[in-house]
């Protein structure tokens, strides 16, 4: 669980309106799902289910297809075609999100909070999500720093 300071960083990042509709759904301050990878509690699919591999191969985000799918890590991955499929099946670690698909500001301040797979970053060949644009903007403000942070929290936080 977030310490009062996290709780109170957010808000001041946030503010009170937007801290209050965050609350509300639990993801930003509370901890994420137990498991490494973030997945849509209904669906179990890893980023939201988009096709991972097409943020390198497209260079943006694309839906994946339920015709199109592979289990790794404890989630359903999705992809737009077979290709792509066979491509994360062969190396899964080079296309998945880091950090799970957990949020990578979150990460880097020491709790999960689900990542959005529109609001993502490829750095150093990895693919980053972020809970939304806001919060992409602010880790925007200092990548390296925050990638330092959240590989020094990672894996402590994947064990919760």
């Amino acid at each position: 669980m977030p310490s009062i300071i996290t709780r109170r960083a957010t808000l001041i990042l946030f503010g009170a309106a937007g801290l209050g509709a965050l609350a509300a759904t639990g993801a930003a301050i509370a901890p994420a799902s137990g498991s490494e990878v973030y997945t849509d509690i209904i669906r179990g699919t890893g980023a939201g289910g988009f096709d991972v591999v097409a943020y390198v191969n497209a260079g943006r985000p694309v839906q994946g297809s339920v015709q199109f799918t592979h289990a790794w890590n404890g989630a359903t991955w999705r992809f737009a075609n077979a290709a792509n499929r066979n491509a994360f099946a062969a190396e899964p670690e080079r296309f998945a999100p880091a950090y799970g698909g957990h949020c990578a500001w979150a990460a880097a301040q020491g709790y999960k909070a689900k990542g959005d797979p529109r609001h993502w970053k490829i750095v150093g060949g990895r693919l980053f999500l972020n809970y939304d644009a806001s919060v992409q903007k602010t880790w925007e403000t200092d990548i390296p720093g925050f990638i330092v942070s959240a590989d020094g929290n990672w894996p402590t936080l994947r064990q919760k």
